[in-house]
């Protein structure tokens, strides 16, 4: 997934090294100071793991997909800009995370509290698989799967 794929109005391609501030200026998260979140888009656009949507007006979101969840793919990371939320780049972006798994099964977790999160993980087809506590006080970690289709044999 190296060069971009038009997607309805916006493209989806690998993230390049050099794009880690765009995407810092992008992660609600980071942009708010948060140090380690910063320290990671680096490193995920260094070792090219983030994939970024984007289209004429600049950057949208990016995920990242890691494939070390009990040797399973894992979603680590999921960010749609505020202003671009709600047309669809979250759903391609998991779209796009689902091609680049290399296993059976593709994970990913969301707070209790992040209902956004978990509408549009449900609505692209990912089931949740169980609740874990202890990370986050008061809220939380819930665990979805998605099973990408295998092609009839």
């Amino acid at each position: 997934m190296d060069k971009a794929v038009d997607l309805g109005g916006f493209g989806v391609r690998r993230a390049s090294e050099s794009e880690s501030d765009a995407l810092i200026g992008i992660d609600t998260v980071a942009i708010e100071g948060d140090t380690g979140r910063q320290a990671s888009i680096r490193k995920w656009c260094r070792e090219g793991l983030a994939v970024v949507a984007e289209d004429a007006s600049g950057l949208l979101g990016y995920c990242v997909v890691e494939h070390t969840f009990f040797e399973q793919g894992f979603l680590t990371l999921l960010m749609v800009a505020p202003s671009a939320r709600g047309k669809g780049v979250g759903c391609r972006l998991l779209d796009a995370a689902a091609a680049s798994c290399t296993t059976p099964k593709l994970f990913t977790s969301t707070n209790v509290s992040n209902q956004p999160m978990q509408r549009l993980l449900q609505k692209a087809g990912w089931s949740p698989v169980g609740l874990l506590h202890g990370l986050d006080e008061g809220d939380p970690e819930l665990f979805y799967l998605y099973r990408p289709q295998t092609p009839a044999q």
